[in-house]
């Protein structure tokens, strides 16, 4: 492989040659992170004949600290905190429901941009790939992944084409019917953007555009219900 990705499309069809066990699967949903983890998200559930939908995560700043998160809200109604941050903020019930109604409108603003009406998707017994473009910290998906993990989903598959060295290291500990790929994982990291050679800022209309081509795509022909099967 190449020590840079062409673009967030190849990361996505190089993603999905090493997720071929779960194609035309009727359990398999495909959850990509917007912006930027829905053009790779497309290319996976094209390859594997599943459903893609987006999850979006809004991380809880400190009112002083907005870059110091101590929880988050997801889609499908989710809400999670650190315990012992929270514990440690000296935050009183009014200002934590204010932070939590300041977000939760962010939410609700992005989910009808690029969801419309439609509901959130059912994850409980399901298998869900969680799709980035890559992770430095790895911040956004800890909160995608708590958040997920209170809709119990039967098997979660984290799946990112590179990430930093320890980030990687970390994700991959993971438990609890939790599983991790990540193709390229530099020990000089930086910023996601330096791994491709094409990295622009998308839009909305863009996101929106590949839902929709998502949508349209053929129902798989064949179910299996493991990988194994």
């Amino acid at each position: 492989m190449n020590l840079r990705f062409r673009d967030r499309s190849e990361a996505g069809r190089l993603l999905a040659e090493k997720l071929k066990a779960y194609a035309q699967r009727d359990d398999v949903l495909v959850l990509a992170l917007p912006r930027g983890g829905v053009p790779v998200g497309f290319e996976i559930a094209r390859a594997l004949d599943a459903p893609l939908d987006v999850l979006i995560v809004r991380e809880l700043g400190l009112p002083q600290q907005p870059e110091f998160a101590i929880g988050a809200l997801a889609s499908g109604g989710a809400c999670v905190f650190n315990q012992s941050l929270l514990a440690g903020s000296s935050l009183a019930t009014p200002e934590i429901k204010a932070l939590i109604a300041r977000e939760q409108s962010e939410l609700e603003r992005r989910e009808r941009a690029y969801r419309g009406q439609r509901p959130f998707p059912e994850l409980r017994g399901r298998t869900v790939i969680l799709v980035d473009d890559g992770m430095a910290t790895g911040a956004t998906m800890h909160a995608a992944v708590k958040a997920l993990q209170t809709q119990q989903p039967a098997h979660l598959v984290i799946a990112v084409p590179v990430a930093a060295a320890e980030t990687c290291a970390e994700f991959a500990q993971m438990q609890n019917h939790t599983s991790f790929l990540c193709l390229l994982a530099p020990v000089s990291f930086h910023a996601v953007g330096l791994w491709y050679e094409s990295f622009p800022q998308m839009t909305d209309d863009e996101v929106r555009s590949l839902l929709e081509r998502a949508a349209q795509l053929p129902a798989p022909s064949t179910a299996h219900t493991s990988p194994n099967s």
